[in-house]
């Protein structure tokens, strides 16, 4: 169920919406251990290495596992793929998320998705505070595209399925 935003602070929540970010799933594993998330918030950091970035809030569930097992895949959502999207946004708790969807394990153990446009599989390097969230930095070790003829899903069609605009404070000023 999409929340509203904060009366005052859709300008805020508009500017960030613009911002171009995918929807990607992240998987994690440590030992038999496996989870996967929804995540909006991965970008390339470097070239050489090629490393990406990644923001993950330390709350979440499936952070122990990456930080446990160092490593991390990135599945890259495709357009269409916004009930999947909303699947792994989902709390662990409240299903087995990987249960009935198709996916392989990477290098290290984490799992990608079949059904991914293409994904990343990544060697943490780098895990640092940044506000109420972890920036994780992962040195790309394999990838591959799978869908060569597909479009990434932007996150700005997902409108507020992950209830982030609430987060949002009303003004700049406010933001402290």
């Amino acid at each position: 169920m999409d929340v509203d935003p904060q009366p005052g602070n859709a300008s805020v929540v508009a500017l960030f919406r613009r911002l171009t970010l995918g929807v990607y799933i992240i998987g994690v594993a440590a030992g038999s251990e496996r989870d996967a998330f929804t995540a909006s918030s991965v970008m390339q950091a470097s070239y050489n290495p090629l490393v990406l970035c990644l923001a993950v809030n330390p709350e979440h569930a499936a952070y122990r596992l990456l930080r446990a097992g160092r490593s991390f895949t990135v599945s890259v959502l495709e357009r269409g793929q916004l009930e999947l999207a909303r699947r792994f946004g989902t709390p662990a708790y409240a299903m087995d998320k990987m249960e009935g969807v198709v996916w392989r394990l990477g290098c290290r153990g984490a799992p990608i998705l079949d059904a991914a446009l293409g994904y990343f599989d990544c060697a943490v390097d780098t895990d640092i505070p940044a506000g109420d969230h972890r920036i994780v930095l992962g040195r790309v070790i394999d990838g591959k595209v799978l869908r060569p003829t597909g479009l990434p899903l932007p996150y700005a069609d997902t409108n507020n399925m992950d209830n982030s605009a609430a987060l949002f404070p009303a003004s700049f000023e406010s933001a402290g």
